[in-house]
């Protein structure tokens, strides 16, 4: 058996964020997107399955991330038959110990201690968005630039054409100025060189 099952549960999430918002020292982070996957039985005894966690992309468009999963467990043949039989498992009391708990303060995370074993993947299909000033900013002076772009493409084989002219001008001027530069014995009259 497969063992996969597939959903398709659309939602949409809207994240903002304002720099009046934040203290000067502190750097904004990018949105998390937490799971929690969960087992519902026949007599109706959930258990869960995993936890898991990802960084939402930073870059609009269309993304698929496959979060792996892993659950708290504890340690002997009692403790898995009491998982089978009566439902319930260990259960993280807060969601963020996933990746960094909201309380953390140090330098360094150790999770030495928390016994866990991996129970799978989800992997999500995301379709992101992006509205941002700055973003509007440059988007609109890229589409002037196009613009003016656009308006001088027909210009642009005319204007070609005569900076190459202004170009053969420029260096014709210079050799004529190097000739005029040579001794006179070295150049005769005519234009050729006297041996």
């Amino acid at each position: 058996m497969d063992k996969v099952a597939y959903f398709s549960y659309p939602f949409t999430f809207e994240a903002s964020f304002l720099h009046e918002d934040e203290s000067a020292e502190a750097l904004p982070e990018w949105p998390v997107l937490y799971c929690e996957v969960l087992s519902l039985d026949f007599w109706q005894r959930y258990c869960v399955e995993g936890y898991g966690a990802a960084v939402l992309p930073a870059t609009p468009g269309s993304h698929t991330l496959t979060v792996s999963t892993w659950r708290p467990v504890e340690l002997g043949t009692v403790a898995e038959l009491r998982r089978f039989f009566l439902g319930g498992s260990l259960e993280l009391e807060d969601l963020s110990y996933v990746r960094i708990p909201g309380t953390f303060k140090g330098e360094r995370l150790s999770r030495f201690g928390l016994r866990t074993e991996t129970t799978g993947s989800v992997t999500f299909r995301l379709h992101c968005l992006q509205q941002s000033r700055a973003f509007m900013e440059s988007s609109s002076l890229r589409r002037r630039m196009r613009s003016v772009l656009d308006r001088l493409e027909g210009f642009s084989q005319q204007s070609s054409v005569h900076n190459v002219l202004e170009a053969f001008r420029r260096a014709r001027r210079r050799m004529q100025e190097a000739r005029g530069s040579l001794p006179q014995d070295l150049v005769s009259p005519s234009g050729t060189v006297v041996s």
